[in-house]
C-alpha cells in the first residue's frame, strides 16, 4: 500500500473535527460553578432540557501481580474488608456507584466517587483494604455525569 505525503491537515475537515472536539466542548467547562463544599458543576442545554453536569471521579479498580499468592482465607478477610469499605462509603453517600466486572481480565471493578476533588478520591480509594493489601490498584479519573443520572 503506498502512502501520500500529504498532510492531513491539509484538508478542513481535521480542522473542523478540532474544533468541534476541543473549542466547543471547552466553552462548557468555561461557566463552571463551584458549591461551597468544593463540588464542580455547569448547565449544559440539549434542545429545551438543560442538564446540570457534576463532576464525579471514577476509579478503575485493576489487578496487580501476584495478587493470589496469599492464602484463600486471607483473600477472603481481604475481600470483607473491601466490600464493607464500599458499603460504608455507599452509606456516607462518598460514591455514587461500585461493581466488578465479569471476564474483565485485569479490569477487576469501578467506583463512582462523589467528592469534591481528585485528592478525596484518592484518599479514599487507598484506605480500601484490596488497595492497601495490595490485591487491586486504582486509576481515577475525573468524570462529568449529568446530575440524577441512573442506571435501570
Amino acid at each position: 500500500m503506498k502512502y501520500s505525503n500529504v498532510s492531513a491537515l491539509s484538508s478542513p475537515f481535521p480542522l473542523i473535527l478540532l474544533f468541534i472536539l476541543f473549542i466547543i466542548p471547552a466553552s462548557y467547562f468555561a461557566q463552571v460553578n463551584v458549591s461551597p463544599e468544593g463540588f464542580e458543576t455547569f448547565q449544559y442545554q440539549e434542545g429545551d432540557t438543560t442538564y446540570t453536569m457534576k463532576k464525579y471521579f471514577f476509579c478503575m479498580l485493576e489487578s496487580v501481580p501476584n495478587r493470589d499468592s496469599i492464602s484463600k482465607e486471607e483473600i477472603a478477610r481481604i475481600q470483607a474488608g473491601h466490600l464493607a469499605h464500599l458499603a460504608e462509603l455507599g452509606k456516607e453517600g462518598k460514591i455514587c456507584l461500585a461493581g466488578p466486572f465479569q471476564d474483565g481480565g485485569d479490569w477487576r471493578g469501578i467506583v463512582v466517587y462523589n467528592v469534591s476533588t481528585l485528592e478525596d478520591a484518592r484518599r479514599l480509594a487507598e484506605k480500601d483494604p484490596a488497595v492497601v493489601n495490595k490485591r487491586l490498584a486504582v486509576k481515577i479519573v475525573p468524570w462529568w455525569a449529568a446530575v440524577g443520572s441512573k442506571l435501570e
